[in-house]
């Protein structure tokens, strides 16, 4: 890891915030921004949480939906034990992983999956986009009607495209960029409210969504 890079980490509040909290991972407070500002975890609900390793979110997620609520962390590398956080290790993508998360909806599905960075912007872009639209497919699958969907997206042109299939099965689609997202990261996230359902009819479609940077 290059040096610049780890004494501008050590420089970063949330950084530091997040080591002096336990909270693994600066991302934690973009949830909890997101989330105070959108209100999609409530005490009791259930939470799928999508590339969660290290588990900043889920930490927050679980504090948030409390001991009545359920929380499963999906990702392809190891997260260390949360209590009361089922952890998954898999794949969004695999097929046997929908089988793995059991029969119940779930109220809320977060993804702050990112590609592997290639250092081309157009092609990390383009993976970024296909990974919202993978935890999206999962989603539409495991989501309860009125439930929520938050993602993480690299801006570009292929963001309104992606906004349209979310807002043509929810009723309001939001983008904005946490304060803990570095200025210069290109980093936004879609948040995705009131599911209607896997088969939305005509009369349920909601207009076209505007950008809420």
């Amino acid at each position: 890891m290059p040096r610049r890079f780890l004494a501008e980490r050590r420089r970063d509040p949330y950084y530091r915030a997040a080591r002096s909290e336990g909270l693994r991972s600066r991302a934690a407070f973009k949830l909890a921004y997101l989330d105070d500002r959108f209100r999609f975890l409530a005490p009791g609900a259930r939470v799928l949480d999508l590339g969660a390793a290290p588990g900043g979110w889920s930490l927050i997620a679980r504090e948030r939906v409390g001991r009545r609520g359920v929380v499963v962390a999906v990702d392809p590398r190891p997260v260390e034990p949360i209590d009361g956080v089922r952890v998954v290790r898999g794949r969004v993508g695999e097929a046997a992983l929908r089988g793995r998360l059991g029969p119940e909806p779930f109220d809320a599905v977060l993804s702050d999956m990112s590609p592997r960075i290639s250092g081309a912007y157009a092609t990390d872009h383009a993976r970024s986009v296909g990974a919202v639209r993978d935890a999206f497919r999962l989603a539409g699958l495991v989501l309860a009607r009125h439930g929520a969907f938050v993602a993480k997206v690299f801006d570009g042109d292929l963001v309104p495209p992606l906004e349209a299939e979310l807002a043509a099965r929810f009723r309001r689609v939001r983008r904005t960029k946490p304060p803990a997202s570095r200025g210069a990261s290109s980093e936004l996230y879609l948040v995705a409210l009131d599911f209607l359902g896997p088969e939305p009819t005509a009369a349920d479609r909601p207009p076209a969504a505007a950008p809420d940077i």
